[in-house]
């Protein structure tokens, strides 16, 4: 896949604004039809581009459709458990809970930062890079983030519990709407949790949830001016389907479908359903790349994220570090944005390939990988957390946390990690009755 050149609109549209605005203050005329004129033409513009014809053999090999999405999958064990092993759920979950909130946390203040960013950052202040303990320091530390906490509650010696991020609040979203909606919840069960528990949104979860307050079905809240349908943001929402169903790929992954359809569509679908799947397998298995390649079975092989993360498996077997991992990944997805599925993906699997079973050095990588960097290192964390366990999650990933689980979800501000330990598993047993 190549992008077409496209010309830098951002510094066009902001020089048009600029030069209007000093032309307005030297007391020119006759501006405003020429900004009519730019304004129709770029609407025509946006207009005919969504018109154009789409590859109709790759459309075949990315359907929407569940029905139509299982039969593309290549061969998959569905169910890797027959029943519920309580206790080694509860040490699994542990760990797959830790290492997402770890990895998320971490990448937190440093989202979108390019790794010569991080590394000069970690000079000044004298962390260690890649990372291996919370930063010590953030440039803004009064600065706000997701509204809520502050960014100095992200580092080592300010965290009083996990402050907010949008990752986390959508794990917590996902307890929530399997609690209030049941396992079998649909996508309009999704879309009235949405709009009964979250306030806010980015990008594609910013236009569904728009939409959905302006009465659009949840069933087309994805379709309707929506140029983010394959951004990363379903598969951050992964999590949950696979802690709801430890060890089941298979459930994981129709939960996940179910949930990532009121925003997305193709390759954003598919994303969270492979890592919904991917999660679900490292409660099972012993190998977090194993878990990778179980989740590839639950989502279409021919699909272009299939074909990048099995691009990925290969290519990480010569990739070394962080380094190395963002030029792969630079070099084959170029013109791709930064917060889009698929190239985040592979950055994921790259964590998983060079860090393994250790935690620190996954998250570590991953963050120090840059694009979505708290996206990918959440996932990350989540999957060898649930191959490793609690015990294999380090103490000082946690020691802050205080029990505590901050939270801009409307009338949850906080929650308990041993409570949501305890919810979770109240609700994965039923899979298994």
């Amino acid at each position: 896949m190549k992008y077409p050149r496209i010309p830098n609109l951002r510094s066009l549209a902001n020089s048009l604004e600029l030069y209007t605005q000093l032309q307005a203050e030297y007391g020119a005329k006759g501006m405003q039809p020429i900004l009519s004129s730019v304004d129709k033409a770029v609407r025509k513009a946006i207009s005919e581009i969504r018109k154009l014809p789409v590859n109709r053999d790759l459309r075949k090999e990315e359907p929407d459709s569940l029905q139509a999405i299982r039969k593309l999958r290549p061969r998959g064990p569905r169910a890797l458990w027959k029943s519920f092993d309580r206790e080694l759920y509860q040490e699994r979950l542990r760990g797959a809970l830790l290492g997402r909130l770890a990895g998320c946390t971490l990448g937190a203040p440093v989202e979108g930062w390019e790794p010569s960013r991080m590394e000069e950052w970690a000079k000044r202040t004298g962390d260690r890079f890649p990372p291996v303990d919370y930063w010590s320091q953030t440039p803004t530390p009064l600065d706000t983030r997701c509204k809520q906490s502050l960014y100095k509650d992200y580092t080592r010696d300010g965290m009083r519990g996990v402050p907010v991020d949008d990752d986390i609040a959508y794990t917590l979203l996902g307890l929530l709407i399997a609690e209030d909606y049941g396992l079998d919840f649909t996508t309009d069960d999704v879309g009235k949790a949405w709009m009964k528990y979250l306030p806010l949104a980015c990008t594609a979860e910013e236009i569904a949830l728009n939409n959905l307050k302006k009465k659009v079905p949840a069933l087309k809240a994805a379709e309707k001016d929506n140029p983010y349908v394959q951004w990363i943001g379903a598969d951050i929402r992964s999590d949950p389907c696979a802690y709801l169903a430890p060890a089941l790929p298979e459930r994981a992954a129709d939960m996940a479908y179910r949930d990532a359809y009121l925003s997305h569509r193709r390759n954003g679908i598919y994303g969270e359903m492979f890592f919904a799947a991917a999660q679900a397998a490292a409660f099972a298995v012993s190998d977090p790349v194993e878990a990778v390649r179980i989740g590839l079975t639950e989502i279409p092989a021919g699909c272009l994220l299939a074909r990048d993360v099995r691009w990925a498996l290969s290519a990480g077997k010569g990739i070394r570090d962080y380094r190395d991992a963002r030029a792969a990944v630079d070099a084959r997805f170029a013109g791709m944005h930064k917060v889009h599925t698929n190239n985040n993906a592979c950055l994921t699997v790259f964590g998983l390939m060079i860090g393994g079973r250790n935690l620190t050095r996954v998250i570590s990588q991953v963050v120090a990988m840059g694009l979505d960097n708290d996206c990918t290192a959440a996932t990350a964390g989540s999957i060898v957390g649930a191959v490793v366990g609690g015990k294999g999650v380090p103490t000082h990933w946690y020691r802050r946390y205080n029990d505590t689980v901050h939270s801009y979800l409307i009338g949850k501000p906080k929650f308990s990690i041993s409570g949501l330990l305890s919810r979770f598993e109240k609700l994965a047993a039923k899979q298994f009755t």
